[in-house]
């Protein structure tokens, strides 16, 4: 094997396994100089939930469906047009997973929802935000995007409660700028070296984004964020989080970059997918 052939092989093989998983410590992203410690250890009593700001979180139970085959081709049928049959690029069991029965979802049936199962501390997900926002930003209108925090560990847990009080504080109106906030947690951990570990400096935080620390404090410790964490939970064990980040659409269909090999074909593929469950 020439040289060029076996560093081609080692890129291949890193953009598979890239993801914060239990298995496998995730590396300090490559913008960072500061080393981030392994955040991704599962546990079997606590797994991996977020709306969109403006979004309710409400778990809505859809029906199973059978399994279709992977090649499939779909006849689509549009107003004006003639029937056309559709071959699909990725293929199910290879770049993604079908779950059976069809799983809860965040928000409500009116909508074809795609769920980031991320961690705030996972440097991978780090580096997914600046592409999915974008694809965020310019989805279809029938499409509700919304994150849910995974819980893998006390500092996912802590993580995924700063995630939540940000949440319900930006739908009062006491967190102005949220996608300046996020940007600010993620800079904190992966550039500045924060580890946001403790209520007091995830407060501070807030307070440099403009929140009273009352109006934290009466978020923090809420009944709206407590049961907010438990449906995370609960998703996570349903749709069966084992690595971040996960892609789940739909609450029936399961993948992550390490399926397909970079972000660019991850967005592609989330966009298939929800072409696929539009047809149903």
């Amino acid at each position: 094997m020439n040289r060029q052939l076996w560093i081609a092989t080692l890129a291949t093989l890193g953009l598979i396994i890239s993801a914060c998983s239990k298995e496998n410590p995730a590396p300090a992203a490559e913008s960072s100089p500061v080393a981030e410690e392994a955040t991704t250890q599962t546990s079997e009593d606590t797994t991996e939930a977020t709306t969109e700001a403006t979004e309710s979180v409400v778990v809505v139970e859809e029906s199973a469906a059978e399994a279709e085959p992977a090649d499939q081709k779909i006849v689509l049928a549009q107003a004006g047009e003639a029937a056309t049959a559709r071959s699909w690029k990725y293929r199910e069991g290879t770049n993604f997973t079908r779950m059976i029965p069809t799983q809860p979802t965040v928000g409500g049936a009116d909508k074809i929802e795609v769920a980031e199962i991320f961690m705030y501390s996972c440097p991978h997900c780090y580096n997914l935000e600046a592409t999915i926002n974008r694809w965020a930003d310019s989805k279809d209108p029938g499409v509700r995007f919304v994150r849910i925090p995974a819980i893998f560990n006390p500092i996912a847990q802590i993580h995924a409660q700063l995630y939540y009080t940000e949440v319900f504080l930006t739908q009062s109106g006491k967190l102005k700028n949220p996608n300046a906030f996020r940007n600010m947690v993620f800079e904190e951990i992966h550039r500045k070296g924060n580890r946001l570990a403790s209520e007091t400096t995830i407060q501070r935080l807030f307070a440099r984004a403009g929140v009273s620390e009352d109006d934290f404090n009466r978020t923090w410790g809420s009944f709206e964020v407590n049961q907010a964490l438990r449906r995370a939970a609960d998703l996570s064990r349903r749709y069966g989080v084992a690595s971040v980040p996960m892609i789940v659409v739909n609450g029936k269909y399961r993948t992550n970059m390490g399926s397909v090999g970079s972000y660019p074909k991850l967005i592609e593929l989330i966009d298939e997918l929800t072409v696929r469950e539009g047809l149903r």
